[in-house]
């Protein structure tokens, strides 16, 4: 393939990975109309089709994985060690793409991104609120947030906060009217606002512990969202039970304007983690953030 072909493929990934034309052409700074030429020609020069193409959607066809998969990583092997070249100036700088949960946001990465980053006005983060788990290598992430260290062999994880505790609440007003619920499985007979797993669609089941007991358990109710704001939205207005990070709840619930049911059955799970390709070059940029949002961190926030 000819060197002028590079950029082409890197048009290529960047459709797939925005599975829109108009996205990934705002992205790459240039006119849809030329970025759909631009995919045209590759997919002429290779003569295989690379995208499959409806009026409502863009997704790679089977050679277009096939691609992404193999190609892609090493496009951003090259990109890194780009900017490993720039960091040998005096100051830490380039863009950190950062993917993380609502709650993971706004409780541990702003606060601690806000305190930080003045200090280092070169360092640029894009950071993208998603309620599925990206593949960050495919989608050209530099890190992610989730709860816990369980990842794949290929990803260094560093702990960035505590322990975390779940909680049940609802409204005053719905207990008022209902009965709170003693054990698991009355939770059949309440109104549950439920929550969607956008990584792979189904509904979350509430993960409840006791001692030694273990319990999964699937509710029902009126209200399906995608994100815990939503949730926390939903139960103040007193739409029934939610199960939602005990950080997020604290403040209303010290208000008395939710209350807590089933604590004895609410459990802690292992706090979030930074997670990055083990393979990959750090920046001065990246070690920056990574020793910033480090816990213990030795800003008190942690």
């Amino acid at each position: 393939m000819p060197r002028e072909s590079y950029n082409d493929l890197f048009a290529f990934f960047a459709v797939a990975r925005e599975r829109s034309f108009t996205r990934a052409a705002a992205k790459l700074g240039v006119s849809q109309s030329a970025l759909s030429h631009t995919i045209r020609a590759l997919e002429a020069k290779m003569e295989v089709r690379l995208l499959t193409r409806t009026t409502r959607s863009v997704s790679p066809t089977e050679a277009g994985e096939r691609l992404i998969q193999n190609v892609a990583p090493r496009f951003e092997e090259i990109e890194a060690e780009l900017a490993a070249l720039g960091e040998l100036r005096d100051k830490p700088a380039g863009t950190i793409r950062i993917t993380a949960s609502e709650n993971a946001a706004e409780t541990v990465l702003w606060p601690r991104l806000a305190k930080i980053l003045p200090q280092y006005p070169e360092i640029k983060v894009e950071l993208t609120v998603d309620a599925r788990f990206a593949d960050i290598v495919t989608e050209r992430y530099d890190m992610g947030v989730r709860l816990g260290d369980d990842l794949a062999r290929d990803m260094t994880s560093v702990r960035i906060g505590p322990d975390m505790r779940v909680t049940i609440v609802a409204s005053p007003a719905y207990l008022a009217n209902h009965a709170p619920p003693l054990k698991p499985q009355d939770l059949a007979q309440h109104e549950c606002i439920n929550l969607r797993l956008m990584s792979h669609g189904d509904l979350y089941a509430w993960e409840l512990q006791k001692g030694r007991h273990q319990v999964k358990a699937r509710v029902d109710g009126q209200l399906v969202f995608n994100g815990t704001k939503q949730i926390l939205d939903a139960v103040l207005a007193g739409f029934g039970l939610a199960y939602v990070p005990e950080d997020m709840a604290r403040p209303f619930i010290t208000k008395g304007h939710l209350r807590q049911v089933l604590q004895d059955w609410c459990p802690s799970f292992p706090g979030y983690h930074l997670y990055y390709p083990s393979r990959r070059q750090l920046s001065r940029a990246m070690t920056v953030l990574i020793d910033a949002l480090r816990y213990p961190s030795s800003d008190g926030l942690g």
